[in-house]
This record gives structure tokens, C-alpha cells and sequence, in this order.
């Protein structure tokens, strides 16, 4: 087994790059969860070509962290000891190893105005992009800006965009504390971190907090050939974009697609079971069975929409899949 606090998983490894002249300020991640490479791939790519000057910073400044979580990579797991990319804040007295490498990471992501995070998913599926939401004053996420987050994503590539993360988790999470306060059919604990809405913070909710803007690029299956090409041309487009290289910036996706996550339905208990191997936005109708809960109480489709995220090694107490529907937002080209 892998020891958390040996020297191989100690250190944290990013690649600078610093034009003379002013621009954006740009981060990027790959591997936050260790079993998704395709970023780690693209990373080490583009850093070859920015050494060998195939490409140049012509404006601004480049952060690259090809492996963030050193540990779940090295396991070649999810996680290390937890989800990185969950309750992702500073800690005073860090409690496990991903809360070192939030100590880390996060005085990282504040240095910068924009972050663009590379993840890849468990079932088949076409590539998509997550953001943020709306501009807006509230106390969940608030946020102002909005526009520059969505003309980014509209030229990432893939041709689909989801919202709606941040408030879905919240609904989840007050479910979970209901269920955990009445110990109805759950493993999930009381106080446990994910009956916190805190725990649904990760890397782009973060970035926001701190004054910049943020996209999750999702590439493809893990073992996907083409997700790490997703993942290249993701940071190619978004340098041109912010005219960090000397090269145009990509239209705009045609035909693009937003869906909005509605919510969140977690595994009860390790029996629950799939009613088929779902992917990724596969359609559902309203009352369609997903899956079966040990009992043998089926899940249902609460409308017509579509499933996200399906997890069939969901752990008992966590999210099982996403339920999202099309949204009406009118997004900023």
C-alpha cells in the first residue's frame, strides 16, 4: 500500500511560463483524480512544445500541473485518501492528504485569473464542459463573470456545456442529511463531509471564490484513445482564446447543447444496482426505471431529460448519477 507521507507524493510539480508582456494569468490541471490522464498526457505535449518553442507565450502567464493529486496517481485510483476535487479549501491542521495538497493548490489557483481543469469519466460518452453559474449575488456562488466564462467554453470544443453543479450538490446534500437523521436506507453518517454543502466545492467553484473564472473540461471515457487530443485541443483553443499565443481565436461551436443538472440521486447500500449500463447523457423518459435499490425499490426518471455521471463503483453514501434536463440560459458567444 501506498504511504501518504513518503517523499514520492511530497511535492507538488508545475511548469511556469512568462511572457514580458502583460496578460491573463492561466492555470491548468490535469489529474486531480489520479485514474484521469488524459490531462497529465496533453500537459507534458504542450509542455515539450512551449521547451522546444513550437509554441510561444506571446502575453501573460502559464501555469501547468500536469499530476495534482501525486498519490491517486500513483494508485491509479480516484482518489489518494479522498476526493481532491470535493471540499476543496486551505486547512489550517490538514487532516489527510489531499488537505495537503489543497494548502497547496489553493494559494496556486488564487494567483490566477482563469483555470482550465482536465478530467475524464467512468462510462462511455461524447466530451462536454461544465460551468459555472449565472452572474448572481447569492450566498451559494456568487459570481460576476459570467460572460468570460461562457465565451471560453463555447470554443473549448466539444459541442456540449452543463450547469447547475453547485446548487444540485446542495440539494443533494440536504437529502443526505435527512436521510442520515433519520437512518433511513443509507451508510451515510451524520456530519459526515458529504451532508456539508462545502463538500461540493472543488477546483473551479474555488477559483471563483477567489475572483477568477473557471471550466471543467470533461475529455471522454478514461481509457477513451481520443480523450487526451480532447484535451490538447482544449488548451490550445483556450490560449488562443485569451490571445496568450499568436494564433486566432476558434469560432464558436455551432449547434451547441446546454444541459442543466436538476439533481442528484446517491447508492443507498453497495447492492444497488443499474437497470442497464448506462452512459452520459443518455436520453431518459419520466418514470423510466434507472436502477434498482438493494430491496429491489426501483429508481425512476423524475421527468423526461437525461442521466449524468452514472457510477456503477458509486460508494454506498455518495452520488449514484445526475439527472440534468435543457436549459433556457442564454450564454454569452
Amino acid at each position: 500500500m501506498s504511504d501518504p507521507h513518503s517523499l514520492s507524493f511530497s511535492t507538488l510539480r508545475c511548469h511556469r511560463f512568462a511572457s514580458v508582456y502583460a496578460g491573463p494569468r492561466l492555470i491548468v490541471l490535469g489529474a486531480v483524480h489520479g485514474n484521469e490522464t488524459c490531462g497529465t498526457h496533453a500537459l507534458e505535449r504542450l509542455r515539450a512544445e512551449l521547451d522546444t518553442g513550437a509554441i510561444r507565450l506571446v502575453r501573460g502567464q502559464l501555469t501547468l500541473v500536469p499530476i495534482t493529486n501525486p498519490l491517486a496517481h500513483h494508485k491509479g485510483e480516484r482518489m489518494g485518501e479522498r476526493n481532491l476535487n470535493r471540499n476543496l479549501n486551505p486547512r489550517a491542521q490538514p487532516q489527510d492528504y489531499e488537505d495537503r495538497i489543497a494548502n497547496v493548490l489553493c494559494p496556486l489557483l488564487a494567483e490566477h485569473d482563469v483555470l482550465l481543469d482536465l478530467h475524464s469519466f467512468h462510462t462511455p460518452g461524447k466530451p462536454f464542459a461544465m460551468l459555472g453559474p449565472p452572474n448572481n449575488p447569492g450566498p451559494l456562488e456568487p459570481f460576476s463573470l459570467a460572460a468570460e466564462e461562457e465565451s471560453l467554453a463555447c470554443r473549448l470544443g466539444p459541442q456540449r456545456l452543463v450547469e447547475g453543479w453547485l446548487d444540485t450538490f446542495a440539494s443533494g446534500v440536504r437529502n443526505r442529511q435527512a436521510r442520515a437523521n433519520t437512518q433511513a436506507q443509507t451508510l451515510t453518517a451524520p456530519g459526515s463531509l458529504n451532508t456539508q454543502t462545502c463538500y461540493g466545492i472543488g477546483t473551479t467553484e474555488y477559483m471563483r471564490s477567489q475572483g477568477g473564472y473557471g471550466i471543467t473540461l470533461e475529455c471522454g471515457q478514461h481509457a477513451d484513445p481520443q480523450a487526451p487530443e480532447v484535451a490538447y485541443r482544449g488548451i490550445r483553443n483556450t490560449l488562443a482564446h485569451l490571445q496568450m499565443v499568436n494564433e486566432p481565436s476558434p469560432a464558436p461551436c455551432a449547434d451547441l447543447e446546454l444541459l442543466r443538472l436538476c439533481e442528484v440521486t446517491d447508492r443507498w447500500h453497495a447492492d444497488d444496482q443499474f437497470a442497464q449500463p448506462w452512459s452520459s447523457y443518455d436520453p431518459l423518459r419520466a418514470g423510466e426505471v434507472v436502477g434498482h435499490r438493494a430491496d429491489g425499490t426501483p429508481v425512476c426518471a423524475p421527468h423526461d431529460g437525461f442521466i449524468v455521471f452514472p457510477n456503477p463503483r458509486a460508494l454506498p453514501g455518495y452520488e449514484w448519477f445526475y439527472f440534468a434536463q435543457r436549459s433556457e440560459r442564454v450564454l454569452c458567444r
